[in-house]
């Protein structure tokens, strides 16, 4: 696949995943904060467990379990909305392409600036592309849990 400049789907994807970062930095400072690691990667069995929390997420969003999904959001997300049933409310006003994707495709994950990010392609049904981009937080038992998600347009169209 490449976008409108001519770029392949992978380089396209770094460069938005880039871009995304930067403003959820910027407009985020307590995710940056507490998602800081020590290194500017992760190994690969960190990324598969980040990988492995997504996927359980959206399964228990699919299927409707609230409680499920909102187990693996982080604890200033459960602050945040209270409750699994506030929580899955949320999900279906605005992030219902994380439940209605035809397809996903996990793209590379990156540390920017101590945040980690992995990011989630999504087709959906009309063909539309976005990228989810988790933030990811460490929790003090070695867990993952989900900090954040924001949904960004692509370049990239589906064929």
């Amino acid at each position: 696949m490449t976008d409108a400049t001519g770029r392949t789907g992978a380089r396209a994807a770094a460069a938005l995943l880039a871009t995304i970062a930067a403003i959820l930095i910027a407009l985020n400072p307590v995710v940056a904060q507490t998602a800081r690691q020590d290194s500017a990667t992760l190994p690969d069995a960190e990324w598969t467990a980040i990988k492995t929390i997504i996927v359980e997420q959206r399964t228990a969003l699919k299927s409707g379990d609230g409680d499920t999904a909102f187990a693996f959001a982080s604890p200033g997300i459960r602050a945040q909305f209270g409750t699994p049933a506030n929580f899955l409310r949320m999900v279906r006003e605005s992030y219902a392409a994380l439940v209605t994707a035809r397809y996903t495709e996990f793209l590379e994950g990156a540390v920017i600036e101590g945040v980690v990010i992995q990011p989630l392609r999504l087709i959906a049904p009309d063909d539309t592309v976005l990228v989810a981009l988790y933030t990811m937080e460490r929790q003090r038992d070695g867990r993952w849990r989900i900090a954040g998600c924001t949904l960004a347009p692509s370049t990239v169209r589906a064929a």
